[in-house]
């Protein structure tokens, strides 16, 4: 792996400005990042990332940015917004990327919180949320927008295009040539590189502020443990505020010198991602539920030979492929029947989903289901999973490769402290570690204890092979009534494997049986629905269709036979449920930005389905508000039907499943 050492005075390499220029400098012409735009590839070498994020340092200094000062970055991962979080770093201040998606009252407290006096903004869209909420934020001073489309009539003293800036930071770099390299040199391991809020979940997001040293060890860690070169692709395509994408794009990127790719919008992913044929991939469980899905789906519409010949070869692959993808013994004759499946279905399959050449691919941010692992490592993509979180650098525990259970996070990473609490919690300790939360030395010092532990707030215990298992948040593992364990994500995770599925949140803790919500998935049931001839007017009215809660009631009772097959969860079988009238959604504060239930937040606003599900009534009116994309609020009203699903004895789950 060629990791950059030694550099300009031989400064150690502690920082990620100054990996920058230790690339520009060795590796200046290769490819850093490119963008596709209006269908063409552009492409930034080391060179011209390393001159632009100069220049927009010295753009940035001439608005008045200094030395700790925090920067919002807003929009789709895009190369300029990637080069303004290494411009801010350069003068010693800190990027606060923030959800491009997120309406403009969740970037007003964000902007507050952080103490924003400059924000950069990829378009109009985001220039536009930023004016809505200016009066609410007076110390925000300046808004620059890279993308101009659109902004030729907004004449705000305090507006500005990137190209102003970059032109103002060339004078200014031509007036002061020693600037930069002052600047750099005044920077340590120490400092905060970059603010990333968490999803707040429970309360409001806190700022957590982690280290150069913090992210460039976290890297470098998983660098080393997946053998990472120069020569590696990655398509970003996650918000840049999550830290995952943090990590894989913007931390490894800078420390092995690897080419980071952005879509030409979140439409075009998958086309795009058959265009780079990456070969490092991440993404959370949701996008590989969705891939399946559009798998699926297409399946379902393909000719009966076809069809029958995916169904045959993926019960092959099921069999024995991840076992062949891990080097374990095989028989002669499976191994024969999945070259041929490889053949026909497999390596085609890996090319429709833009992952032929994947060497390493991760998924992370919520459990995945075994399920749903087991079929993307049994077609040949070498899928694994890592736990961490946006306080630890979302490095905690790695997959080693040929060492993958389905039902573990693996051991901990190289360098990395993992204990187990009294009470179930899993406690991690390690560089990669966070400095602080953002003036919240409360919380800091709640999560970090005397000994240096972070208190993740999951619970998870060791397998005899030393492989971390993460059950669910710690807060929200409970117990039904009669004293059986409740993991509401377990069951969760179970049910969303169905293409069908798209969310579903389960209930029990301190009752005497689980009872469910669950959100159909538009894309899969609409296609199942429409192949049958029923026609249906829009997600309320195909969600409240009897043949789509029979087809949603085959989905539960699927999953209570294989919880009856586990002694551990075979008391929270779901015993009666309901299909949603709306998508749960970010916007009306039901989900986080990175699409974690909110549970506190449902329960309450659903209180009303909650309390028919415990109570034994067979349907329940209900009017929601709902939010839409531009701004207006609306109501949604359904009479819900609610079905009683069929339980299973322990002893004949087998023979029902």
């Amino acid at each position: 792996m060629a990791t950059p050492s030694g550099g300009a005075a031989d400064a150690p390499l502690n920082t990620f400005p100054r990996l920058l220029l230790e690339h520009a400098r060795l590796r200046g012409d290769k490819a850093a990042i490119r963008e596709k735009d209006l269908g063409i590839w552009q492409t930034w070498t080391w060179s011209q990332v390393a001159a632009e994020a100069r220049a927009m340092a010295c753009g940035l200094a001439e608005l008045g940015f200094r030395r700790g000062d925090r920067l919002a970055i807003i929009g789709d991962n895009r190369p300029r917004l990637y080069i303004a979080m290494s411009a801010a770093q350069i003068l010693g201040g800190i990027p606060v990327p923030m959800y491009q998606d997120a309406v403009a009252a969740e970037m007003s407290f964000v902007l507050q919180d952080a103490g924003i006096h400059v924000a950069v903004v990829e378009d109009q869209e985001q220039v536009d949320k930023l004016l809505e909420i200016k009066d609410q934020c007076p110390e925000l001073l300046h808004i620059v927008y890279d993308e101009p489309r659109g902004m030729r009539h907004y004449t705000q003293p305090f507006l500005h295009g990137l190209e102003e800036i970059l032109a103002m930071g060339a004078i200014h770099d031509r007036n002061q040539p020693d600037f930069v390299a002052q600047e750099m040199a005044r920077g340590g391991p120490d400092d905060v590189s970059i603010m990333l809020y968490t999803s707040g979940t429970t309360g409001k997001p806190k700022g957590v502020c982690q280290t150069h040293g913090s992210f460039i060890q976290a890297a470098r860690s998983g660098i080393d443990f997946d053998r990472l070169t120069e020569d590696d692709d990655i398509l970003s395509y996650l918000p840049m505020a999550w830290v995952g994408d943090h990590l894989f794009s913007f931390a490894q990127a800078m420390v092995s010198g690897f080419t980071v790719n952005c879509p030409e919008s979140g439409d075009t992913v998958m086309t795009d991602l058959r265009e780079i044929g990456p070969t490092y991939y991440f993404a959370p469980p949701r996008v590989f539920e969705n891939l399946l899905t559009q798998v699926l789906i297409r399946m379902e519409d393909a000719g009966a030979i076809k069809r029958g010949l995916f169904h045959y070869f993926m019960d092959v692959a099921k069999r024995c492929g991840a076992e062949i993808l891990d080097g374990k013994p095989v028989g002669g004759g499976d191994r024969l029947l999945y070259a041929l499946g490889n053949l026909m279905v497999y390596g085609p399959l890996r090319n429709v989903l833009g992952m032929s050449r994947i060497r390493v691919a991760y998924t992370a941010g919520a459990a995945i289901g075994p399920d749903l692992f087991r079929f993307y490592r049994s077609i040949g993509i070498n899928l694994k999973q890592l736990y961490g979180s946006t306080e630890t650098c979302a490095a905690v525990c790695l997959q080693p490769d040929r060492q993958i259970k389905l039902d573990s996070v693996g051991p901990p990473a190289p360098g990395v402290e993992v204990r187990i609490a009294g009470n179930g919690e899993v406690l991690v300790r390690g560089k990669m570690l966070f400095k602080e939360y953002y003036k919240r030395p409360d919380a800091t010092a709640e999560s970090i204890d005397a000994e240096g532990f972070f208190h993740t707030g999951d619970a998870g215990f060791f397998d005899g092979d030393g492989h971390l298992k993460i059950i669910d948040r710690a807060k929200d593992v409970g117990k039904l009534a009669g004293g059986a364990m409740f993991a509401p994500n377990y069951i969760e995770n179970k049910l969303k494997f169905f293409p069908h599925i798209k969310e579903a949140v389960a209930f029990g803790h301190d009752r005497d049986m689980v009872c469910a919500f669950i959100n159909i998935d538009m894309g899969s049931v609409g296609n199942w629905a429409e192949r049958r001839g029923l026609a249906y007017a829009g997600y309320t009215d195909l969600a409240t269709k009897k043949e789509i809660g029979d087809l949603i009631q085959e989905c539960v009772e699927k999953v209570n036979a294989e919880l009856a097959a586990d002694a551990m969860v075979a008391d929270t079988q779901i015993h009666r449920f309901l299909v949603l009238h709306k998508e749960l959604d970010p916007d009306d504060d039901e989900l986080t930005r990175t699409r974690k239930v909110r549970r506190g937040f449902i329960s309450e606003k659903y209180a009303v389905l909650i309390d028919a599900l415990y109570s034994g009534k067979s349907s329940q009116f209900i009017e929601t508000q709902v939010k839409f994309e531009d701004g207006r609020t609306g109501k949604v009203s359904a009479d819900l039907v609610i079905r009683d699903a069929q339980v299973f004895p322990a002893a004949a789950a087998k023979q029902a499943a």
